[in-house]
C-alpha cells in the first residue's frame, strides 16, 4: 500500500501566461504559492486481476481502458499497470471547480503512487512534466502548466515557462516571519461557485491574439510582485493583485460575472488593497490582500466562508508506503 499527499495552490499573479497559445510564443511567467490543503492517493495491490478505482464514484472494471476517470484511466496506461490495484482518492476541499488546481494535483499524487508502486524513482520535474503530458497531450484538455509544477515542487514560486516548452521553478526564499506576515495578511475565502475551467481556458486561447498586450502585462506585473515579495511591501502586492485582476477579466468574459464583481468590490470598500479569483475563473475561491487589520472586516463583509491555510514546502510526497 502507498500514500502519497499532494498540496493544491493559490495563484497571484500571471495566471495565464502559461496556456501554450501565449508562452509558446512569448514565454510566461506567474507567482503561485502551494497550500496545506491535499489530495491523498491511495493505491494497493488488489487479490485478483480486477482495477477498482474510488472518488466522487466507484468503479470496477476488468480492463483499463473500461474506465471512466480519465487521467486514471491514462495514467495507468502511461505506465503500463495492466490490473489488480485499487486507488482512492480523498481531498481535503471539494475537488472540482473551486480554481485550486484539484484535477492536477490529482493526477500529481497519482503518479507519485504509481511510480512508488512500480518501486520506479521519479524527480518532481519528471512528475509534472508527466501530468502536463497526459492532461494536454493525450486527453488534450485545454489549459496550462502551473497546477501540475505547484503540486509536483510546493512552495512559493516564480515558474517561468519557456517557448521551447521547459520550466523554470523559482522558490522565493522568505523568512519565517516574512511567511507569516504574509499569510496573515491573505483572506482566503470560498465563493461557493463551481465551474469548469477547460472551457474558460478554451474561451481565452480563442481570443489571445486579441488580449496580448493584457498578457503582456500580466508577465510584467509578475516581476513587480516577485520584488514586493521580498521587501514585504504589503500596500504594492495588493495594489499589484488589483492590476492583475482587472487584466484577467479582460480576458475571456467567462471569467468573472456580476456576482463576483460585487463581491470584489465589496472587499475592496472593506480594506482589502486587492485580489485574484484563484484558478481560471468563474467561481472558486477568492483570495485578498488585506492591509491595517483590516481582514477580519472583509471576512465578515462578504460573508463567505474564510479558510484557514498555511503555505506548504514540501510538494507532492510519499507519506505511507507497505509492501
Amino acid at each position: 500500500m502507498i500514500i502519497t499527499k499532494t498540496p493544491l495552490r493559490i495563484g497571484f499573479v500571471g495566471g495565464g501566461t502559461d496556456i501554450p497559445a501565449y508562452y509558446r510564443n512569448y514565454g510566461g511567467a506567474l507567482i503561485s504559492a502551494a497550500i496545506n490543503k491535499y489530495i491523498y492517493i491511495i493505491v494497493n495491490k488488489k487479490f485478483d486481476s480486477k482495477i477498482r478505482i474510488s472518488y466522487s464514484q466507484t468503479e470496477i472494471v476488468d480492463r483499463i481502458d473500461e474506465i471512466k476517470h480519465p487521467s486514471v484511466r491514462e495514467a495507468l496506461r502511461f505506465l503500463n499497470i495492466d490490473g489488480g490495484i485499487e486507488i482512492l482518492s480523498i481531498s481535503d476541499i471539494p475537488s472540482h471547480g473551486t480554481g485550486l488546481g484539484s484535477s492536477s494535483t490529482f493526477l500529481v499524487g497519482l503518479l507519485n503512487a504509481l511510480h512508488a508502486y512500480k518501486s520506479e524513482y521519479v524527480t518532481r520535474e519528471e512528475l509534472a512534466s508527466e501530468a502536463v503530458k497526459i492532461e494536454r497531450e493525450i486527453l488534450r484538455e485545454a489549459g496550462g502548466k502551473q497546477d501540475q509544477y505547484m503540486a509536483a515542487f510546493g512552495g512559493i514560486n516564480m515558474l517561468n515557462f519557456n517557448e521551447n516548452e521547459s520550466v523554470n521553478v523559482n522558490p522565493v526564499a522568505l523568512s519565517i516571519d516574512m511567511l507569516e506576515k504574509l499569510r496573515s495578511n491573505i483572506a482566503f475565502l470560498y465563493t461557493g461557485i463551481n465551474r469548469k475551467s477547460p472551457e474558460i481556458h478554451t474561451d481565452m486561447e480563442k481570443q489571445i491574439n486579441e488580449h496580448l498586450d493584457a498578457y503582456h502585462e500580466m508577465k510584467r506585473l509578475t516581476r513587480d510582485f516577485y520584488d514586493a515579495l521580498y521587501r514585504m511591501d504589503i500596500n504594492s502586492m495588493g495594489e499589484i493583485l488589483d492590476r492583475n485582476w482587472s487584466l484577467k477579466k479582460s480576458l475571456s468574459s467567462r471569467i468573472s460575472n456580476k456576482e463576483i464583481d460585487d463581491l470584489y468590490a465589496m472587499a475592496k470598500s472593506a480594506g482589502a488593497l486587492g485580489g485574484n479569483l484563484i484558478g481560471a475563473g468563474g467561481g472558486g475561491f477568492l483570495v485578498f490582500i488585506v492591509g491595517d487589520d483590516k481582514k477580519s472586516n472583509v471576512v465578515r463583509t462578504l460573508g463567505l466562508r474564510e479558510m484557514d491555510f498555511d503555505f506548504d514546502f514540501e510538494g507532492s510526497r510519499i507519506i505511507y508506503f507497505s509492501k
